[in-house]
């Protein structure tokens, strides 16, 4: 059975399993179905709107598929939804959000529109905690097509777990941000995470040159 039939599969067994069944007979299934993969963001949102292919998906309220601009020149990912996001289904919620919006609209001259933002992984973890590796490899084909659809000309990382998830490498942060990064037929440019920038105001003056440099690659 392929990987994508197996998804579907696992997929159809953990709906099973939340309206409360402990048993099912086997079934087959619908060879035209699992060959359909998406072919728009909207598809793409209503798959992982519906999904269940992690434990992440009993604690949500929702799964947040993405926001803004679907032809956006810049990407944001953020690693996982936060609680504030989930509870207001917000992108740009809290503080933290308050940071993210003067970032694009007072240094990079968007408007939160014009970009395309989204989370590496849909759904907000289990009791804060971070995100295992399965409930990662459960979620990131759909960021990898969300990408793919987009086309952006720059994608940026915000912190070190979103830019670990994203490439696969486990540099130092430290050496890698604000530089821009070959990635695919993409440039990318990891950024400290707007929490941390709360956490550590000194850094905000490096924070700016960072964004100065993703502006100049728009």
């Amino acid at each position: 059975m392929k990987s994508f039939q197996n998804l579907v599969l696992l997929q159809n067994l953990y709906r099973l399993k939340a309206l409360g069944f402990e048993y099912t007979n086997p079934f087959l299934i619908n060879e035209k179905d699992v060959h359909e993969k998406p072919t728009s963001l909207g598809q793409l949102a209503q798959n992982i709107s519906t999904c269940h292919l992690c434990d992440l998906s009993k604690s949500r309220r929702q799964s947040m598929s993405g926001f803004g601009n679907t032809s956006a020149d810049l990407m944001i990912i953020d690693f996982v939804v936060s609680v504030n996001e989930d509870d207001q289904n917000s992108y740009y919620c809290g503080r933290t959000g308050e940071i993210l919006i003067n970032m694009i609209e007072n240094v990079l001259e968007l408007q939160t529109k014009d970009v395309y933002f989204t989370h590496a992984i849909k759904c907000k973890p289990l009791n804060s905690n971070l995100p295992s590796s399965s409930e990662w490899d459960s979620c990131k084909s759909y960021l990898f097509s969300q990408i793919e659809f987009v086309q952006p000309k720059v994608i940026v990382t915000l912190g070190k777990d979103a830019y670990a998830s994203v490439t696969s490498e486990e540099d130092n942060f430290e050496n890698v941000r604000g530089h821009v990064i070959d990635f695919k037929k993409y440039k990318l440019v990891p950024i400290y995470h707007p929490q941390f920038l709360l956490r550590n105001p000194a850094l905000k003056k490096i924070a700016l040159n960072d964004l100065k440099t993703i502006k100049s690659c728009l």
